[in-house]
């Protein structure tokens, strides 16, 4: 959406804004959670009890056996409660039901194998290991994905209008639907990039969107990631992966395309380079090989054919930036940045940050460069902002919002902070801060002490901390051992913002809780991934994903400018990356994914896994 665009739907709700108004930074108009663990809201029914284990009803081959047990109160995506196989996962369920235990155990060390081959690895426990990526995709219909679509999009073009609002006129702060407080008080807000506006108005060029599916199957944001969020280089590498080792799966279903993300990402930063550049110049700026998401940093440099550059490479003079390369200095017009905030610009943030451009937010200022995602993007996915996400909907855009959050309490509200204090041993208590699942305390399972030591750091810090009730996520099956079991899911769609446009990855990913009865998705919790299909109706348009085989034999008759799903295996690609990066003058990289880097690290490794976004 055009920043244009975003000023007049600003003033035509204002007078609607003010019936939603906050008095006093006490109400929201959100209902509060009844008492009892679970998703409440929206009047809806307590879920239904589960007549039958899942799968009970004539279960075949490898689905023998596959039961509830602790996740009884959870949606199971493939299995209704009557243990029928539902509509979108029919297809898969009879053909994985063919297979025997011996054949299926084959094709998981072959996608074991394929992601060693290709470096996508990470540390677990201090040993470096394949990304665990299971062997059941996970299915949205055509229907439920439309749904979805309409949400992200329109959560998106709100929160880049309330980023806009907030880095210039801050109406929605003098109208009281936001306290202002809740601004000021918010690490990730930066007066140094007040007044700085991209060319085409897009500060958001890229958001991930995390979902979950309650025990209802509603689905409900979780998260917003508005600061160049991580792991669409899984989807695209889950996909191309299972197509190669499941090509059958792919031949009888009509599973839309995820291969085209990097031409869509690439349109997007070019649309956002001052309109008197014909051809800008776009580089993907990386903290280094250190950084646990460095196959993704040079998995998209080298998909849109861009220089993967580190600070190093770059400097700043009369406040244009400039690339270093071994025939000369070249002008850089966009920079598709991995680093965070405070170690972006020295001379503005962190003065020891050995990853960032000195002066490259003058530069930004002066509208010679446009930093993606721009500065200061973290005020609108704070935790805290989340819960106010659907009042911003109705200022902005003045609809209803399409996509509900899930329940939540403000610790810096005095009657919720003593809501949840009462309840501390019943809810999910996240520091607004935390990430990657880490500082997240489930009051079900904590022990007295662990409550006791929570409860004095909400009453000492209230507005670092909210408090959701436990969500059961739903389930989907998923290979543990030899067998199939049910496994908790959350999903993170990727949306790309040109200033025309929001466009939406079709799937996402899929993150799974591999340890039993876990609800925490992420990897460096021992958490994988699955493959995530949307499925085109048979009179769609859209390009539908080739099985291994016809993808194999498609290389050859695809025109150079289309987008393929190809990984960095291959030779000739490896060395075309060698080249790119001695042109600009950086050498000595790696594409191997690491959680933790590696002991007696430099400062400039430490820093490395420290400022790159971790979400």
């Amino acid at each position: 959406m055009s920043a244009a665009t975003a000023a007049g739907s600003k003033r035509a709700v204002a007078t609607r804004a003010t019936g939603t108004k906050v008095s006093a930074e006490t109400t929201t108009g959100k209902k509060k959670p009844a008492k009892v663990a679970g998703p409440k809201g929206n009047g809806s029914k307590p879920p239904a009890k589960k007549t039958a284990a899942k799968g009970a009803a004539k279960p075949s081959g490898i689905f023998n056996g596959y039961a509830a047990g602790p996740y009884d109160g959870a949606f199971d995506e493939m299995f209704d409660d009557n243990g029928e196989v539902r509509g979108p996962y029919r297809g898969i369920h009879k053909s994985l039901g063919s297979y025997d235990g011996a054949d299926l155990d084959t094709r998981v060390d072959a996608l074991g194998r394929a992601f060693i081959d290709q470096g996508i690895t990470f540390s677990l426990s201090g040993q470096e290991r394949p990304f665990p990526l299971d062997v059941v995709p996970r299915v949205i219909s055509a229907g439920e994905w439309a749904k979805l679509e309409r949400g992200i999009t329109q959560r998106v073009k709100a929160l880049e209008m309330f980023l806009d609002d907030i880095y210039g006129e801050q109406e929605i702060l003098r109208d009281g639907v936001v306290p202002k407080r809740l601004i000021t008080s918010c690490e990730h807000f930066h007066r140094q990039a007040v007044g700085i506006r991209p060319p085409n108005g897009v500060r958001i060029h890229v958001a991930g969107i995390d979902l979950i599916r309650d025990e209802h199957g509603d689905f409900r944001v979780l998260e917003d990631n508005l600061r160049s969020p991580s792991g669409v280089s899984y989807v695209m590498e889950n996909r191309r992966t299972m197509a190669r080792v499941f090509p059958d799966l792919f031949a009888s279903h009509r599973v839309r395309a995820v291969g085209d993300y990097s031409t869509h990402l690439l349109r997007a930063l070019r649309a956002s380079a001052a309109f008197n550049e014909a051809d800008p110049n776009v580089v993907v700026l990386t903290p280094g090989v250190a950084n646990s998401a460095y196959f993704e940093h040079s998995l998209l440099a080298r998909q849109m054919g861009v220089e993967l550059v580190e600070g190093r490479d770059l400097f700043c003079r009369d406040n244009v930036v400039y690339m270093r390369t071994t025939e000369g200095e070249q002008r850089v017009d966009v920079i598709y940045r991995r680093i965070d905030d405070d170690f972006l610009d020295p001379m503005q943030f962190r003065p020891d940050s050995m990853l960032g451009v000195a002066g490259l937010l003058n530069a930004a200022r002066a509208g010679n460069v446009v930093i993606s995602s721009a500065v200061g993007n973290g005020v609108g996915d704070d935790k805290l902002t989340y819960t106010y996400v659907p009042e911003i909907i109705e200022y902005y855009l003045g609809e209803k919002p399409s996509l509900g959050n899930v329940d939540t309490l403000r610790c810096w509200l005095d009657d919720e902070r003593e809501e949840v204090l009462d309840r501390i041993d019943e809810l999910v208590v996240k520091p607004v801060e935390g990430s990657g699942g880490y500082g997240i305390v489930f009051g079900p399972d904590a022990t007295s002490e662990e409550l006791d030591v929570l409860a004095r750091k909400v009453r000492l810090d209230p507005r670092g901390w909210i408090a959701q009730p436990v969500v059961q996520l739903s389930t989907v099956p998923t290979k543990i051992g030899g067998k199939l079991a049910p496994r908790h899911v959350d999903l993170r769609p990727f949306a790309v913002n040109d200033g025309e446009s929001v466009w939406v990855l079709p799937g996402g990913l899929t993150r799974v809780a591999l340890p039993e009865g876990s609800l925490v998705v992420n990897s460096s919790q021992g958490g994988g991934s699955k493959d995530t299909w949307v499925l085109a109706t048979r009179t769609s348009g859209e390009e539908r994903e080739l099985s291994g085989d016809e993808l194999v034999r498609s290389q050859d008759l695809r025109a150079p400018s289309t987008p393929t799903e190809q990984g960095p295996d291959t030779a000739a690609m490896q060395d075309q990356q060698q080249q790119q990066q001695q042109q600009a003058g950086v050498t000595g990289r790696h594409s191997q994914i690491q959680n933790q880097g590696p002991t007696g690290q430099t400062q400039s490794q430490s820093m490395s896994q420290q400022g790159g976004a971790r979400r």
